[in-house]
């Protein structure tokens, strides 16, 4: 029969432990508060983005009465325009902070491609991933991976949303506005509006997909990467557990 000495004993080995454990958690700082409020009011933008831009391309079929009662439509096409304007204004205000903030501020724009080191790395990534490997590489900014992805999709996706829509736009605000005037040029780039509508329409897609992966990455590195990935998009701070 177990004494209370014992018992005790038992009760202070394991808060040794806790202590022990905890002192071999390790945080750096990497993010700092304005790549932190630009990645949450994005992603919010985002989110607004696709869920709009979905109605405006598949309206609902009916509305109960006259057409003249409504502008459900409008509001939906006013709450992706202003949604519109606070990505491609952040994007801005994301590349004066990569300018001005630390080097991790600088990642989303550099992917050291022509590095054979990288590539390995990459590699090693897509092996996590893929089950294959027991343990990822420690990074305290983005893994190579999501580096490469953060870069090629991410980004790129991006800046083909924000010209593509405010060349659409621009047919709306008419011939003369600055809408038209920086983007008008695209539309018979790609040859006629409609053109343009079925691309960002194909680039709404890309980026859900890549939402998708993103989300899931991010948790599953928290869960069995052994490292802080969502709370640091937080409090700026990565957590290393091992």
């Amino acid at each position: 029969m177990t004494t209370a000495s014992e018992k005790l004993a038992d009760v202070t080995g394991v808060d040794e432990g806790a202590v022990a454990r905890g002192q071999s958690i390790k945080s750096i700082y990497v993010y700092e508060a304005p790549v932190r409020l630009w990645h949450w009011i994005n992603a919010l933008s985002i989110i607004v983005l696709c869920v709009t831009g979905y109605f405006i391309g598949r309206p609902l079929p009916t509305m109960p009465g006259e057409a003249s009662d409504h502008f459900l439509m409008g509001y939906i096409r006013f709450v992706h325009f202003s949604a519109g304007y606070i990505l491609a204004i952040g994007l801005l205000g994301r590349i004066y902070w990569a300018i001005a903030g630390n080097h991790h501020a600088r990642e989303l724009f550099s992917v050291p491609i022509f590095q054979r080191a990288y590539w390995q790395e990459v590699v090693g990534m897509l092996r996590w991933y893929a089950f294959i490997s027991t343990r990822p590489g420690r990074y305290v900014g983005h893994n190579p991976l999501a580096r490469f992805a953060m870069f090629f999709v991410f980004l790129f996706t991006c800046v083909f949303m924000i010209f593509t829509g405010f060349a659409l736009y621009g047919e709306g605000a008419q011939a003369g506005s600055w809408q038209e005037r920086l983007f008008g040029w695209v539309i018979p780039l790609f040859g006629q509006s409609q053109d343009v509508h079925s691309w960002h329409r194909m680039g709404m897609w890309m980026m859900i997909v890549f939402v998708i992966l993103h989300v899931y990455a991010a948790i599953r590195e928290d869960i069995m990467g052994r490292q802080s990935v969502v709370s640091t998009m937080i409090s700026g701070y990565r957590t290393f557990k091992d």
